[in-house]
């Protein structure tokens, strides 16, 4: 038995693998973000540790002998985020997650001090990442900064509870800011352009390489019998790619999560930083990816649904699952700030051609629409980058509404494959890596794309009508951006 454990932002989430790749059973525990200010995004690391205990304690009950066989676990998490621990391991503050925005002076001056920062991380430096992260800590919380002695990412905090290991994967790492990604090292010049240090980094590891054991006393409260290997993993994207197949060169998909991403593996590193195309490690070894990266997908929808106060399942419910055209409102998502293609943590959301007739479903559809042209926005970053997109794999909590695929394969202009019945998120992509880790078996045999349920293909009949409506919403963020910042 293998388990997969996804540190996400809304929710750890656990699955139970078997030697075939069953999921034996599955589990989720919530979790809650911290908004104290405008722009900010914190969660307490403790709390991550405590829901993966109560996913654990869920799989317990439902298959105890399952989980007492395991012998590889994987690991998934949320990218970016900042958790500082002291000399003793001890939580300095909470985590400063992946889509927070306070730091976007501070990238300026990670810039400014190594003037080849995107040529080696093969990234903008972004707010949401971590390294500008430490350099605000530096400048607003001085007496913390000073404690600082380990800086570790989400599901690696999870690891260090499980094993008593400071140690990450590439694939994570990459998105810190402080990774050299094209030979899959740190960078002391990175590093030093934010005031840190080698030592305050953990070990790095390939995703499909033992990190460590699970330690004896974790071990007896989580009911397994052995000490499991424990994988290095991946960030969420990287591994769900894992879970998807999508690990050889030009295999895509897209995924509609909180944030929304569209992703694409490379058999090299190949950075587009003009266009803000994110160009990470992949989670397996000599592998490599790119990713266009929107930071409210279905957080968008979430946002309409709170206002509302209607379940988003019922929102979408209401627009039945016939595509019919765009919406007569255009909504541009960028309730966090965006990352591809403005690279701007300042910029926020619009809703433009608001009328007394405008209604919930109007707003809805507005919403769908505008992160299927934020996508759009994506791929034609991608297309510049001089990557090719033929088809996309959906998945995602977002991928279960028909009539979004619908709206997004026409935006897009491209066929989009549902996968069979099955969970193949950054969970099952980690139990992936984690029997891997524990067996040896190679990836290309593990890692393997899931049967194909149906195609959705793009609406001929609507696709200019989209056209047209995508082409209005691409000029609104430089249309307003100074009044945004004002």
């Amino acid at each position: 038995m293998y388990l997969g454990l996804d540190i996400g932002t809304s929710s750890v989430k656990g699955v139970l693998i078997d030697d075939r790749q069953k999921i034996i059973a599955s589990a989720t525990s919530l979790l809650k973000v911290s908004r104290l200010h405008e722009g900010w995004s914190e969660q307490a690391p403790t709390d991550w540790w405590k829901a993966t205990g109560k996913v654990l304690a869920l799989l317990k009950k439902a298959k105890p002998k399952a989980v007492a066989a395991v012998e590889g676990i994987g690991l998934s998490g949320q990218q970016h985020g900042a958790t500082l621990l002291d000399s003793s391991g001890k939580v300095l503050r909470p985590a400063i997650l992946w889509n927070d925005a306070r730091s976007f002076a501070e990238c300026v001056e990670i810039e400014t001090r190594e003037p080849r920062s995107r040529e080696i991380a093969g990234n903008i430096a972004m707010a949401g990442f971590t390294a500008p992260k430490l350099l605000w800590i530096k400048k607003h919380e001085p007496k913390i900064f000073e404690k600082v002695a380990k800086v570790l990412l989400p599901k690696d905090y999870v690891r260090l509870c499980m094993t008593g290991d400071y140690a990450s994967d590439m694939s994570d790492s990459a998105g810190t800011l402080w990774l050299d990604v094209a030979k899959r090292q740190w960078s002391d010049e990175l590093l030093v352009a934010s005031d840190m240090r080698r030592e305050q980094m953990p070990k790095l590891y390939e995703g499909s390489e033992a990190t460590g054991r699970l330690s004896p006393t974790v071990a007896r409260a989580w009911g397994m019998q052995k000490l499991p290997f424990v994988a290095g993993g991946g960030g969420d994207n990287a591994a769900s790619a894992c879970g998807m197949g999508a690990v050889n060169p030009g295999a895509a998909f897209v995924s509609l999560g909180t944030s929304g991403v569209l992703f694409v593996s490379n058999d090299k590193f190949r950075p587009n930083t003009k266009g803000a195309v994110h160009a990470f490690c992949h989670a397996v070894p000599d592998t490599w990816h790119q990713m266009g990266v929107i930071l409210s997908a279905t957080a968008s929808l979430e946002w309409l649904a709170s206002l509302l106060k209607t379940p988003a399942p019922k929102l979408t419910q209401k627009l039945g699952d016939k595509i019919n055209g765009p919406s007569s409102a255009i909504f541009l998502p960028y309730l966090s700030g965006e990352r591809t293609p403005v690279a701007d943590a300042q910029a926020r959301g619009i809703l433009l051609g608001l009328g007394h007739e405008t209604d919930a479903n109007v707003l809805t559809h507005a919403v769908l629409d505008g992160v299927a042209f934020a996508f759009r926005d994506c791929l034609e970053a991608l297309k510049a980058a001089g990557t090719s997109i033929d088809r996309v794999t959906a998945v995602g909590g977002g991928s279960r509404s028909g009539l979004w695929l619908k709206i997004i394969s026409t935006v897009l202009n491209i066929p989009v494959d549902v996968p069979a019945d099955g969970d193949f998120g950054g969970a099952f992509g980690a139990a992936r890596l984690g029997l891997i880790a524990a067996t040896g078996a190679s990836v290309a045999s593990v890692c393997k794309a899931p049967k194909t349920a149906k195609t959705i293909s793009p609406n001929a009949r609507l696709h200019a009508a989209y056209e047209d409506t995508y082409h209005r919403y691409a000029k609104l963020y430089s249309a307003t951006r100074e009044i945004n910042r004002s």
